[in-house]
């Protein structure tokens, strides 16, 4: 849905330079059109961007969360990493309560935090990468630095505002 607003999670930099160099070495080069992220809602209408900016700007307040990658998720036509963690889920779990009656059926589904590096292949595909990939697994951490808001455009973003955590 062209103009909707999507929020992220915004992953610290080095986390986001090695999950974006897995994404572009395996997701198909013509559709991969945003870097590696970690969407918490995919569609709030463009009319929710003031008061969506004015919550994530008090969000940021509470301290930076804890997350971590908890292992990998089969996509069919693709791999993630699974990501947990608790206090973005009470973070979502709050603007999805402000926004309920805005939220798509996608997004008021409930949320399965995850990092995709690499979708839109075939199954045998996906299922090579994802067995190679749990070879080496280990649970990590993984940082995040903020939440972002973007406006979709027909398959790019537009980066709206990032708000940065302030510690914790």
């Amino acid at each position: 849905m062209a103009g909707a607003l999507i929020v992220t999670a915004e992953l610290g930099p080095p986390d986001l330079a090695w999950l974006d160099r897995l994404r572009r070495t395996h997701y198909p080069a013509e559709r991969n059109r945003v870097p590696a992220h970690l969407t918490m809602f995919h569609a709030l209408p463009p009319s929710a961007e003031g008061e969506l900016r004015s919550r994530l700007s008090n969000l940021v307040r509470a301290g930076t969360p804890h997350a971590w990658i908890e292992g990998l998720m089969n996509l069919g036509g693709g791999v993630a990493y699974r990501i947990v963690s608790p206090d973005l889920d009470a973070i979502r779990n709050e603007l999805a309560e402000v926004f309920h009656g805005s939220l798509t059926v996608q997004d008021a589904g409930g949320w399965r935090p995850h990092v995709t590096i690499q979708n839109k292949v075939a199954t045998k595909v996906a299922r090579a990468f994802l067995e190679d990939l749990q070879r080496g697994f280990a649970p990590r951490s993984v940082s995040i630095s903020g939440l972002g808001l973007h406006r979709y455009l027909d398959g790019p973003w537009e980066r709206l505002g990032v708000y940065p955590f302030r510690g914790r």
